[in-house]
């Protein structure tokens, strides 16, 4: 401890602080330079603190390291490539919104590799943790009685109000692509290959001025360093064989369309690499097929003479709903009912008015996943209007609101025990702050 006291005094030089220790939590010391760096990241990111900077950021911080020592104890440890992935998805985050790599680095003062070193440090921090806190609180699970006594024992003005949610079954296909089509887009990205080989034409103009991929279109192609498992695997296979930057790779099919690579940089197993991207256009015509071919399967569905669940096995290309007889899933609960600005707003416009079980005509919108046109037709599973959460339609709601509760209980008193048992200093002039949990400055 009396090194860690030392510190303070050793990083402060006369009237000109370079940094100081704020705070000590058992043999880990909090930095001032922490706190305002953390200040900076939640203000970019548009993160509101409630309360004072400077009393709220600081506890954030000894909380973590309560929860990091418990973790080694523990042997709780976070999967590295998971790591960098979401590292690149922030990093490239903070890019695109800057606008550039130089940016960026401006607004932090620091190069890439300190940002990105440092939010390794971070996020690995942050999934431990998340993983400790799953470990603390796996064992609590509300039994049905606990549920209704708890649901029972809510004033009613507690109980929470549930929006107008469906449950939404999907088929769709993409039209045909003619094969003149194809043969018309693979004919243009061998020629923008030959091009750059040739040293005719740089690859990252190419990229702005022709590339579907409109993102990574605004860096030239640049799509950042990302490891395999973040790629489709056909680019995937191709971008990590290649070793010439100057050698534009083959032409590449993925579901998003047709791809040339240049490779820029090789960082263990992670690569940054350009591309170009371009889609077959589909003609009008063969729009109408789709639909008209939809519209007599939606005429079969509504005359009972074919189920919509067999009619999705039978005709849908949608690979994550066709093994569930077409039932949308919602991705940010898991679960298959969705609220309406949750859908994506061409189906949440047509099933506001439609009835259970009605069956849409067809119509045509753009898949999420791949960025493509789709002809689609949807049948209306269920609607619950808005109303006060009750057992019969929101049970999983409510347990889920109970669990939260005593998830919350046992960690606040979990923090409470540790804060107890951990050697804890604050600065005087960081003191008198209204903490979370009382307690840090010892008598």
């Amino acid at each position: 401890m009396v090194l860690l006291l030392l510190l303070t005094s050793c990083l402060a030089m006369a009237d000109n602080v370079i940094d100081e220790v704020i705070w000590i939590v058992g043999d880990e010391a909090i930095l001032r330079s922490e706190v305002e760096e953390e200040r900076l990241r939640s203000q970019y990111e548009g993160q509101e603190i409630q309360g004072d900077p400077y009393c709220v950021i600081p506890e954030q911080i000894a909380i973590q390291k309560l929860f990091l020592h418990q973790a080694e104890l523990d042997s709780v440890v976070a999967n590295e490539s998971t790591v960098s992935h979401q590292v690149d998805i922030r990093l490239n985050y903070y890019i695109n919104q800057i606008g550039s790599k130089e940016k960026m680095e401006e607004y932090f003062r620091k190069t890439t590799s300190e940002i990105r070193e440092e939010m390794m440090t971070t996020v690995r921090n942050q999934m431990i943790i998340q993983q400790l806190q799953q470990k603390l609180t796996e064992n609590i699970n509300p039994t049905p009685a606990e549920i209704h006594r708890y649901f029972n024992s809510l004033p009613q003005d507690s109980i929470p109000v549930v929006t107008a949610q469906v449950e939404v079954q999907i088929l769709s296909f993409a039209p045909q692509v003619p094969i003149e089509e194809t043969e018309r887009i693979k004919s243009r990205l061998r020629e923008f290959a030959e091009r750059v080989n040739k040293g005719e034409a740089d690859f990252a103009m190419l990229a702005r001025l022709y590339s579907e991929d409109t993102e990574s279109a605004k860096h030239g192609g640049e799509l950042g360093f990302l490891g395999r498992g973040q790629l489709v695997q056909a680019f995937a296979d191709v971008a990590f064989n290649l070793t010439d930057p100057k050698k534009i790779s083959r032409i590449v099919e993925t579901e998003y369309g047709y791809h040339i690579i240049q490779l820029l940089e090789k960082k263990g197993d992670r690569i940054n690499c350009r591309h170009i991207l371009m889609r077959p256009r589909v003609s009008a015509s063969d729009k109408v097929r789709a639909l008209e071919r939809l519209d007599s399967i939606a005429g079969k569905v509504r005359a009972d003479s074919l189920s919509f669940e067999k009619a999705v096995i039978y005709f849908s290309e949608d690979k994550q709903t066709a093994l569930n007889a077409g039932l949308m899933m919602n991705p940010q609960t898991g679960a298959s009912r969705f609220e309406y600005q949750d859908l994506p707003p061409e189906i949440a416009k047509l099933v506001y008015t439609m009835k259970e079980g009605d069956v849409s005509d067809p119509f045509v919108m753009m898949d999420q996943t791949s960025n493509k046109e789709i002809c689609a037709i949807v049948r209306l599973k269920s609607k619950k209007d808005v109303h006060k959460a009750n057992l019969v339609d929101d049970f999983q709601l409510v347990k889920s609101m109970l669990k939260n509760k005593l998830s919350g209980e046992l960690l606040d008193n979990w923090i409470k025990k540790k804060q107890q048992e951990t050697y804890t200093h604050v600065s005087p002039e960081w003191q008198g702050c209204d903490w979370q949990y009382p307690g840090w400055v010892k008598e």
